[in-house]
């Protein structure tokens, strides 16, 4: 029953997460997006704060200055991922964004020479042949928006690497309030220095962010932090993958976005390619057993 528990969990951050996606291309109707930022990361960060008050106790210097690396690099990917919102649309921004586990072993290779598999090429190769059908237009150019998204997923690879190297050491949760609070100055800052500082607001911009703060970062990374405790991990990456699909599924159903064939060939393709990149673990041991 744990691991059920575990995996329910893994399946609820997936649809917070994939539900962030409209959330912030709605959001961007009423904020800026460092406003936007700002709104969700102070809030979070207030709600972690109140909600797992003793893990404060657990902010040593070390996991003041990992928080804080965290922080920055959540920044500049939810910058990035906002940004691009401004130019695409929110499912092929989760799509793109979904890259990032494909990422992970390059970052591994460049920084720590692991080597990468033929798992994880054949990964890579579907991906990139995926994000041409899905971002690719006739002229063989690639949308703005597009191309921030996936710089984004870049970020969000390193947030990811960096995060499972830190609470090998530190604790998870007094980690992650850390790096909130991190992303919240950083965006309050660029708020502050664009001159951005909103001087009213209407009630469904509010809203938005509450929903983005609330669901799709506190709930979400709390249940992905408790989750992870009882789910296996190969599964729990497979359950958290399906972001990108839940973000579709969203935007069709909320914002009415209209899906061409091309673009449905590229979200399968890049679909398979973060299923492949995540199950060969199972696939090994399935093969060790012959």
């Amino acid at each position: 029953m744990q691991k059920y528990k575990g995996e329910l969990l893994m399946l609820i951050t997936a649809v917070m997460w994939g539900s962030g996606f409209v959330g912030m291309a709605k959001g961007l109707e009423h904020w800026t997006v460092f406003q936007l930022m700002a709104g969700r990361f102070l809030l979070a960060s207030i709600l972690l704060s109140m909600i797992f008050n003793k893990k404060i106790r657990l902010i040593t210097k070390a996991v003041l200055w990992k928080g804080a690396v965290l922080g920055a690099i959540l920044f500049t990917a939810f910058a990035l991922q906002t940004m691009g919102l401004e130019y695409t649309t929110p499912s092929k921004n989760a799509f793109l964004t979904a890259i990032n586990v494909i990422i992970v072993p390059i970052i591994a290779y460049v920084i720590y020479k692991r080597r990468i598999d033929r798992f994880e090429f054949i990964a890579a190769g579907i991906a990139v042949v995926g994000i041409g059908f899905l971002s690719l237009q006739d002229s063989l150019t690639i949308n703005v928006g597009d191309f921030l998204s996936i710089l984004c997923a870049v970020g969000f690879a390193f947030d990811i690497f960096y995060t499972n190297v830190f609470v090998k050491t530190e604790d998870a949760l007094a980690l992650t309030i850390v790096q909130f609070y991190t992303a919240a100055v950083l965006s309050v800052i660029a708020v502050l220095i664009l001159g951005e500082v909103p001087t009213s607001y209407s009630s469904e911009g509010l809203g938005i962010i509450i929903y983005l703060a609330v669901f799709c970062t506190g709930v979400a990374y709390v249940c992905q932090n408790i989750g992870m405790q009882y789910a296996n991990p190969t599964k729990s990456a497979i359950i958290l993958s399906t972001e990108s699909l839940f973000g579709t599924m969203f935007s069709v159903l909320i914002l009415h976005e209209i899906l061409t064939g091309r673009m449905l060939v590229g979200c399968v393709l890049i679909f398979i390619a973060i299923l492949f990149a995540e199950v060969k673990p199972t696939f090994r041991r399935k093969k060790s057993f012959i």
